[in-house]
């Protein structure tokens, strides 16, 4: 199967925000370039080099830009659709800063350049005190800590993203044996795979695209995660009633969302319904820094009470109960 290399112009600020909707979409594995990175890291470590190659100052010049890889089939033209959608509409929803072109180019990526070209890159990673990643192709080493195989394709990245690694080292500290999970917006299912590692005993995760759910189901079959214990679920949460109806039938320990802002300030009703009112902890990522008060607001206002805040790389996670 053929990839599309989908090219988002934009500047350093623009950044994070294309990144956001990048990840609200399911689409988890990104490429950042950075002019002022580049530039910053030319300036700042130059002990390590006497030339540097003009031709490459050169590939660097101009605006930052944000890659992501869509599969070259229906679902990833559907993908692409509703990522063009939502990148055009960015500078009406925050025009205080300047996106530059936000020009989208595409390329056609063939699966044997793609897999040469990038399985280099990933390599066993530890998260937080007790998980390690570790990408199919490579041997797991041996240790205490609880291993995730995982298999990083194009839409839904390594799960070492900034946003998905503060909402993992969340679950690890506050995850209890015998927990039950509730992944929204699951992704590939890294969330709620990782808790059932530690000791959940079961999970339910819901996205809105069918193509995440497969992956989720493959992900869990291939850490060993019986499928009695693991349910999944296609559709909008904030629109589908009976959705909502099925997944707050049932109360779980812990419910885990690494969206963005936007979707994490309608939870609240779900959180409140689904939620265990003794010791029940609701985990929010995806959050860009300078949406961080507006959702701290936003949940304490709905009644919800934070726990602890995180931070990395420009981005923010937070753990609330009732």
């Amino acid at each position: 199967m053929n990839w599309i290399e989908v090219t988002i112009e934009t500047t350093t600020e623009g950044i994070d925000p294309v990144c956001a909707i990048i990840i609200a979409l399911g689409i988890e594995g990104m490429q950042i370039e950075d002019m002022n990175d580049f530039r910053d890291f030319l300036e700042n470590n130059t002990q390590y080099w006497d030339y540097v190659d003009e031709s490459l100052i050169e590939q660097k010049k101009g605006n930052s830009a944000v890659k992501v890889y869509l599969s070259d089939n229906p679902s990833g033209h559907d993908t692409l659709s509703a990522l063009r959608a939502e990148i055009a509409h960015l500078p009406h929803l925050i025009p205080e800063i300047d996106f530059g072109t936000l020009d989208i180019s595409l390329k056609t990526v063939h699966e044997g350049d793609w897999e040469h070209s990038w399985k280099q890159y990933y390599k066993p990673t530890p998260i937080g005190d007790k998980l390690l990643i570790v990408p199919e192709w490579e041997p797991v080493p041996e240790t205490e800590r609880a291993v995730f195989i995982n298999n990083p394709g194009m839409s839904f990245g390594t799960g070492t993203h900034a946003s998905t690694r503060l909402a993992l080292e969340l679950l690890e500290k506050h995850i209890r044996n015998g927990d039950t999970l509730l992944d929204l917006g699951c992704g590939s299912g890294i969330l709620s795979i990782c808790g059932m590692l530690m000791g959940a005993s079961s999970a339910a995760a819901v996205d809105i695209d069918p193509n995440a759910v497969d992956v989720v189901i493959e992900n869990a079959a291939r850490n060993n995660i019986s499928p009695d214990r693991f349910h999944t679920y296609v559709g909008d949460i904030l629109t589908d009633d009976n959705l909502f109806n099925k997944l707050t039938s049932d109360r779980y320990r812990i419910i885990l969302a690494n969206i963005v802002a936007d979707v994490i300030l309608q939870l609240p009703p779900l959180v409140h319904a689904a939620l265990e009112r003794d010791g029940g902890i609701f985990i929010a990522s995806g959050i860009i820094e300078p949406r961080l008060h507006e959702v701290e607001k936003g949940l304490t206002d709905s009644g919800l009470k934070i726990v602890e805040i995180r931070t990395s790389e420009g981005w923010a996670a937070l753990a609330a109960s009732l």
